[in-house]
């Protein structure tokens, strides 16, 4: 059974639309740009957990959330300029009432923003008839964050450049535990960083492996905040851990749901920690046409 509830659908309207949470199995930093933007490698993988999003068409072209999210002012939520670009890029007259069911952890690496942005381009590209498809909303997406368009492409891909170029990549089902200091790290602190890796060798997606690759940003990140050092140390009394994207959650595959909630009982009250199986498929790439 999956985490999510299924979408519904009334004139106008969704609702309980997924908005998946990410694990960067790798992340390598290859290079800089001339534009100081960061040459990446990493593998992304879905997981069945996540936020939710409602939407509700407005016929007098308004874009407004629903209720406060501590911390994240309207007017720099990702999920508004989301709307307002989708808007602007498509024309369109219409507007949106939106609700985020917020339950990923922010400034965690695990995508939440991006994830809720991305969600918003393909909800209100079905929702405003707009149908702009899935390669003009990558590239609005882009100018969002580098993560939005891997959740537009919708399923476990290994990735280059600033994140946006993809190729499939075929990994087995799996179960992770998640485990969430009581940190939160932003994620140009880490990319603006003296000690960063800048240099590391590209590999090819057939060489990926697990135990043979690393995450360039975690000894930054460790050496900044040492909790997400001591979380990493905890899970890997387990499984072999590392921290995902910028930090600061860490995750570990394990072999079944079972084994991740028997983890998450021994894990210190002081840490937030999840279990979730990995997503094959977004499901709002399954929207009818």
């Amino acid at each position: 059974m999956s985490f999510f509830s299924p979408i519904t659908f009334a004139p106008g309207q969704l609702h309980c639309c997924p908005a998946p949470a990410k694990l960067n199995l790798f992340l390598n930093v290859a290079g800089r740009r001339a534009d100081g933007y960061h040459l990446l490698q990493t593998a992304f993988r879905l997981l069945d957990w996540g936020d939710t999003l409602d939407f509700s068409v407005r016929t007098d072209g308004e874009i407004h959330r629903t209720h406060d999210l501590p911390g994240v002012p309207e007017a720099s939520d990702l999920v508004i300029k989301a709307a307002r670009r989708l808007q602007a890029a498509s024309g369109s007259p219409l507007g949106a009432d939106i609700t985020v069911h917020k339950r990923l952890p922010m400034g965690g690496g695990l995508g939440g923003g991006s994830s809720d942005a991305a969600t918003t381009l393909m909800a209100l590209d079905h929702l405003w008839g707009t149908r702009l498809g899935e390669a003009r909303l990558r590239q609005i997406g882009l100018a969002l964050g580098a993560d939005v368009p891997f959740f537009i492409y919708g399923r476990d891909a290994f990735a280059a450049g600033v994140g946006e170029v993809f190729q499939p990549l075929e990994h087995p089902p799996g179960w992770y535990v998640i485990v969430a200091p009581a940190v939160a790290i932003a994620t140009a602190e880490i990319f603006s960083a003296q000690d960063l890796t800048r240099n590391t060798p590209p590999i090819k997606v057939r060489d990926f492996t697990f135990a043979h690759t690393g995450n360039d940003l975690q000894a930054v990140a460790c050496s900044r905040y040492p909790e997400v050092a001591e979380v990493i140390t905890w899970l890997e009394q387990f499984a072999p851990a590392r921290m995902t994207g910028s930090g600061s959650c860490v995750f570990a595959g394990v072999d079944s749901g079972a084994q991740a909630r028997r983890i998450m009982g021994q894990c210190p009250t002081r840490w937030q920690t999840w279990a979730a199986a990995s997503l094959a498929r977004h499901p709002l790439l399954d929207l009818p046409t």
